[in-house]
């Protein structure tokens, strides 16, 4: 059976990553969370002192990028793999609220992303790869023989990213989070390099209204009809 490459991009607290991990256990594909590539990069900086409220030395973080090596490593216990920064798991530390505050300033440094997507790339080089990120489509692998673009309203994403922060215990404020999301989506969409846009040829998916069932077996269905037409 031929391996295609899926690529899935969207807006920040779309599912992609849920769908993704979903759509790779389906089909027996590697899984690639490249927005914790990012956030990585994000929480070695604010470790080392590099980011905060008032400051980024831009300078610095691009200096040390040679001291940062990330990697995933499949926890068979929770069924997808883990990230890891300089060997150590920080796959719960890059998904608070404030690294997700920083994550998108780090993202929009061009040598930072051309760092990531180079690794991103060799990843997915023997194709049977879902990759989810902001510019997978449109940079990293714009030959992927699937697209898909996620979208839901800013509400929306608030809210079930609200909900998924209460449910592993951090005391965040809704508003708090819409900010987040209205910011990233700013930053992400206005940045100079790579900025989040549609691929011409990917197929939009707005989940607003869609449940997590209905949003897989639409992606699940979309892959095997892509696989079977190069068969």
């Amino acid at each position: 059976m031929n391996k295609i490459t899926i690529a899935i991009d969207g807006f920040s607290s779309t599912g992609k990553s849920t769908v993704a991990k979903q759509l790779a256990k389906a089909l027996g594909y590697v899984y690639v969370d490249t927005g914790a590539m990012y956030r990585a990069v994000t929480l070695y900086a604010m470790q080392s002192g590099l980011i905060n409220n008032s400051d980024f030395n831009v300078e610095a973080l691009i200096y040390q990028l040679s001291n940062i090596n990330i990697s995933f490593k499949f926890n068979a216990a929770l069924g997808f793999a883990e990230v890891y920064l300089n060997d150590v798991n920080i796959e719960k530390k890059i998904r608070t609220l404030e690294v997700s505050s920083f994550v998108s300033k780090v993202a929009a440094i061009s040598k930072v992303r051309k760092k990531l997507v180079e690794q991103q790339q060799k990843m997915g080089h023997d194709k049977g790869v879902v990759m989810d990120g902001r510019d997978i489509g449109t940079v990293v692998f714009p030959d992927a023989e699937l697209k898909l673009f996620m979208t839901a309203s800013a509400e929306t994403r608030a809210e079930r990213r609200f909900q998924e922060l209460i449910e592993r215990g951090d005391k965040v404020d809704y508003k708090d989070v819409l900010q987040n999301v209205q910011e990233r989506d700013y930053i992400d969409s206005n940045r100079a390099d790579s900025p989040l846009i549609k691929a011409k040829d990917a197929i939009e998916i707005d989940n607003s209204h869609m449940s997590l069932d209905e949003q897989f077996n639409k992606i699940l269905k979309l892959a095997n009809m892509t696989i079977e037409d190069l068969e």
